[in-house]
């Protein structure tokens, strides 16, 4: 740490985050976590328990007149057994909403998972320290956004000048669920995942439930989502189930039936939006599992299934598109306020042909901000379901 300053040390409590829905004292810090902690009791695999305490969307929030910040942290970064190790995550620090600058932490752990086996090793590292300088000197909104895809302990916030709580917004809070395009696969910093770029976009809070490999209509999700204060709500429902190959067409339409239920219990009149995969040709009509392929040498996924199968009920993205799409007409008979959204209208043919998925999944930064501008446009433009 720089001694040029004299270091005001502010505890990092949750009244200084925004976009978590837990917090937990670990023997560095605070943790956020994107689940409570009754749902974390029944994470079934290390898929989902990594993703939730991943911190996308996560942010400190405060107000202060400091020039310079220091947030000092211990992460937990992810690493493929057989690849080169991962860039370190970046933070981003925005001053009254704006980008002002960004910064790294090196060292912490490193989870080390055998994409083959699924099975992981840690290696234990030191904290580090994020840093940012040249602050306007004046009255301000800084937020910090944590590294989408690292596991975060907060330690200590220093600053040039005291620091206190953001007031509310009075913003809108739009709570997102989705799968790893959602958690910001291959986005390449944390305000440049497609669910925060349509935020800033739409003018509201994010809180985004989005987990890598783990949007498989899980009844404690439902439950997370129902007892969260949200005003706007959206569900993308699909990759995830098609490329684990969980279930078949029979368990998949009373789980999303369930799913709904369980979340219009919290929000009976919420404006809650069902958006269906974006294009992924891989699994647009071959079923699940799918399987990384190193053919090339570079990682991309295929799909093992049978099409065949389909009339089995084994499920596509085609499969699962025309049922939510029957599902959500159904419902919306009853329930005005539900609305659905094909997520080929956010990325279908033409935005592959201009812009293709690099591993045949997940978009590249390019394509989060073509997802972002169109969910804006759809969703919180004029006449969208989430139009002020």
């Amino acid at each position: 740490m720089n001694t040029e300053h004299d270091w005001i040390t502010t505890p990092v409590t949750a009244d200084l985050l925004r976009g978590h829905l837990d917090v937990e004292r670990t023997a560095h810090g605070l943790l956020p976590h994107r689940l409570p902690a009754g749902a974390r009791r029944q994470i079934p695999d290390d898929q989902l328990a990594m993703a939730e305490a991943q911190p996308s969307g996560v942010r400190l929030v405060f107000r202060t007149r400091a020039t310079t910040v220091e947030l000092e942290t211990l992460p937990t970064k992810r690493a493929y057994r057989g690849f080169p190790a991962p860039a370190d995550g970046v933070y981003d620090l925005l001053v009254d909403g704006r980008l002002a600058g960004q910064a790294t932490v090196t060292g912490g752990n490193v989870r080390t998972v055998d994409m083959a086996t699924q099975s992981a090793d840690l290696l234990e590292g030191p904290p580090g320290t994020a840093r940012f300088t040249d602050l306007p000197a004046r009255d301000k909104d800084v937020e910090i956004w944590l590294p989408h895809t690292e596991i975060t302990e907060l330690i200590a916030l220093r600053t040039d000048a005291p620091v206190a709580p953001a007031p509310d917004s009075g913003r809108r809070v739009w709570l997102h669920h989705g799968s790893s395009i959602s958690h910001g696969s291959n986005a390449a910093h944390p305000t440049a995942i497609w669910p925060a770029l349509a935020a800033a976009r739409g003018g509201v809070e994010l809180v985004n439930l989005g987990f890598g490999g783990s949007a498989l209509l899980d009844p404690f999700t439902a439950r997370a989502i129902r007892d969260t204060p949200a005003d706007l709500i959206s569900l993308k429902i699909g990759i995830n189930v098609v490329n684990t190959d969980a279930m078949r067409l029979r368990a998949f339409t009373p789980a999303v039936h369930g799913f709904l239920d369980t979340i219009r219990e919290g929000h009976p009149t919420t404006p809650l939006l069902v958006v269906s995969s974006i294009l992924c040709p891989v699994q647009e009509d071959t079923p699940g599992p799918l399987a990384p392929d190193f053919a090339d040498g570079t990682l991309r996924f295929k799909a093992t299934g049978d099409p065949a199968e389909r009339a089995a009920g084994r499920l596509t993205l085609n499969v699962i598109r025309h049922e939510l799409a029957r599902i959500v007409e159904q419902r919306a008979a009853d329930d005005p306020n539900l609305h659905h959204l094909d997520g080929r209208e956010l990325y279908g043919e033409a935005d592959y042909a201009e812009l293709p998925l690099p591993d045949e999944v997940h978009p590249d930064p390019a394509a989060h901000r073509r997802i972002a501008d169109n969910f804006a446009r759809l969703a919180f433009g004029t006449g969208g379901p989430f139009a002020p």
